[in-house]
C-alpha cells in the first residue's frame, strides 16, 4: 500500500486531467476522392472514433472520439498506413485544465504521455493544439529538423527511457513528443 501512495505521489505532478476535443490528420500520398474515402472508411473502422469530417481539398481527416473509450494515436496512424497512406501532420485539440509546459517535461493527457520538446515554461489553459511530432507522424524531414530541440534518447524510440524524469513505474510506457 505504502508502495501504491508513493508511486501515485510521484505520478500527480505530471498527470493533467483533460479532454481530447478532436484530432486532425493530414495525410500524404492522396491522389483522387476514392483515396480519402479509403482513408475515411479506414478510421470510422476504429471502435473509438465516433465521426470522421474529411477535407479532400487539404487532404485531411478532423476526427471525433467516443466519450469514456479508450483510443490510440497510434491505431489512428497504423489504419491511415494500412489504408496505403501516410501521416503528414497530425495534431491533437485538448481541453486543457492549468498545465505547465517546459522543455523536455512530461505530462500524463487523458491517459498518454506527452512529452513537450519546444515549451518554454508556459501555462496551458482552455483549448489548445499540440502536434505530434513522433516518426510517422510527420515527415520524414521534420522529424528530423524536431530532433534538434531535444537530445533525448526517447525521441528516437518513442519509449520512455532513462533520460526521461518521470516515475521508474512508467519505464517502457509509448511517450508522444509533442510541440505546441
Amino acid at each position: 500500500m505504502k508502495k501504491i501512495t508513493i508511486i501515485a505521489m510521484l505520478l500527480l505532478p505530471i498527470i493533467t486531467f483533460a479532454q481530447v476535443k478532436k484530432i486532425t490528420l493530414q495525410a500524404s500520398g492522396l491522389t483522387c476522392s476514392m483515396c480519402s474515402n479509403a482513408i475515411n472508411k479506414s478510421l470510422q473502422s476504429l471502435p473509438f472514433v465516433e465521426k470522421t469530417i474529411p477535407n479532400i481539398k487539404t487532404s485531411s481527416f478532423d476526427i471525433y472520439l467516443k466519450k469514456g473509450i479508450a483510443y490510440s494515436y497510434d491505431a489512428i496512424k497504423e489504419n491511415v498506413e494500412e489504408a496505403g497512406f501516410s501521416v503528414a501532420s497530425f495534431y491533437v485539440t485538448i481541453d486543457m485544465n492549468t498545465t505547465v509546459a517546459a522543455k523536455d517535461q512530461h505530462t500524463m493527457v487523458d491517459g498518454n504521455l506527452f512529452h513537450f520538446i519546444n515549451a518554454n515554461n508556459q501555462q496551458l489553459i482552455g483549448e489548445k493544439k499540440i502536434k505530434i511530432v513522433d516518426k510517422g507522424f510527420v515527415s520524414a524531414k521534420e522529424y528530423k529538423q524536431n530532433g534538434k530541440y531535444t537530445s533525448l534518447a526517447c525521441y528516437n524510440t518513442g519509449k520512455v527511457a532513462a533520460c526521461c524524469k518521470v516515475a521508474e513505474s512508467l519505464n517502457n510506457t509509448r511517450v508522444y513528443h509533442i510541440i505546441i
